[in-house]
């Protein structure tokens, strides 16, 4: 029987129930995520439990269980997202340092980055003569959860998938709101209490649209940017439940 060799990935939660990031697995010629799927719920059994959380993607796009593969094709496996909770520094370079980024011909701006943010300084990289405001939201790492006393927080995602999402949810947004420009910007990695993990900047000649904007931006990214979050405590360590954006559910079917 032709088989066809497929990369998959786990993240977050999912990736401690499997014990690995990514494997290669070949699948019958013909076969679908669902095989893919198939194949990991019978060696555990917790996917099958977990299945209705469980959004998978294909080559960095979400995607329905009945999608065919072929050779080399990307399967990723995602649990609910939990990002944008983020840091604030001052300092680094606003426009360098990202692991990922893309800056858009009508200058709207995208990245991923291991170190601080400073939303301000992207903001003043943004402007325009015309804007006569501009928005600037900071997500910042609390010190408890419910009471228990935080240490830090470690964000984890699925770069090539996470920056293209972004990319297409500011996008949307800057074609929906009288805005000038928008830039969203993550932190992955270590997080400590007060940094910044997430901004959210919108430029605009009128301030309520950059306000809406932002608002829309970041509650957006929170539930379609594959974003991971794990809380690490005194006395231990979670991943952090989140939920699916409706879309990527109905996707799933």
């Amino acid at each position: 029987m032709t088989q066809v060799r497929v990369r998959v990935l786990f993240f977050g939660v999912l990736r401690d129930v499997v014990g690995i990031r990514e494997e290669a697995l070949d699948v019958a010629s013909g076969g679908s995520i669902a095989t893919v799927f198939e194949h990991y719920a019978e060696k555990f059994p917790q996917l099958r439990e977990m299945s209705s959380s469980i959004v998978l993607a294909l080559n960095q796009q979400f995607s329905a269980p009945g999608a065919t593969l072929a050779e080399g094709d990307e399967v990723a496996f995602l649990p609910p997202v939990s990002g944008g909770s983020g840091p604030v520094s001052a300092g680094p370079a606003p426009m360098g340092s990202f692991t990922h980024e893309i800056l858009d011909p009508g200058g709207h701006f995208f990245a991923l980055t291991r170190g601080p943010i400073d939303g301000s300084a992207i903001a003043r990289k943004l402007l325009r003569g015309e804007d006569g405001a501009f928005v600037n939201f900071e997500g910042v790492a609390r010190n408890n959860t419910k009471g228990r006393k935080t240490l830090f927080l470690d964000y984890e995602c699925y770069e090539p998938m996470a920056i293209k999402k972004m990319s297409e949810i500011g996008l949307e947004i800057a074609a929906s709101f009288p805005i000038g420009r928008i830039a969203m910007v993550h932190r992955l990695g270590r997080i400590e209490i007060s940094e910044t993990s997430v901004a959210v900047v919108v430029t605009a000649p009128h301030r309520k649209p950059a306000f809406d904007a932002a608002l829309e931006g970041i509650n957006r990214l929170k539930r379609l940017v594959p974003v991971w979050k794990k809380e690490h405590f005194v006395d231990g360590e979670v991943w952090v439940d989140g939920e699916w954006d409706e879309s990527v559910v109905k996707a799933r079917t």
